[in-house]
């Protein structure tokens, strides 16, 4: 884990639920068994059903699908994100990535993107380390 100077004084961040975190490039949404039976339970499916219609193998687990232009099969420009309560880790752990908070350009850079960085709650340095650490 980067320990970039910038961190010390915390970064802001509150979701505004534009979707531009779930739309655009296209990418892979890792979900883990309990992260499945939790949506598959959210959208009343078994989770066998859940994964057939929704996901693609990756790795140990799955990915969520994708519409073709890349946003997240749960994002809807009306509504936003179906599943949001029980999104998946790699969901609620945006925009504290290593790639995205390894330096301050990195997480400038990523401020254009997203209406809720620099704004709203904010994270102290224990606290972005302790979600990069799986521990959140």
């Amino acid at each position: 884990m980067p320990n970039p100077s910038y961190l010390k004084n915390g970064l802001r961040f509150t979701c505004k639920q534009c979707g531009n975190c779930c739309t655009g490039e296209p990418g892979t949404v890792y979900v883990s068994e309990s992260e499945i039976n939790a949506i598959a339970g959210r959208l009343g499916l078994d989770p066998t059903a859940f994964k057939e219609q929704y996901c693609y193998p990756f790795r140990d687990s799955f990915s969520l699908r994708e519409h073709p232009d890349g946003a997240c099969v749960f994002y809807k420009s009306v509504g936003g994100c179906l599943i949001y309560p029980v999104r998946p880790s790699q969901c609620r752990t945006y925009p504290f990535w290593i790639k995205i908070i390894r330096n301050e350009k990195n997480w400038n850079n990523e401020k254009k993107a997203c209406p809720g960085i620099g704004v709203g709650k904010l994270f102290t340095e224990e606290t972005i380390t302790g979600v990069v650490n799986g521990r959140s």
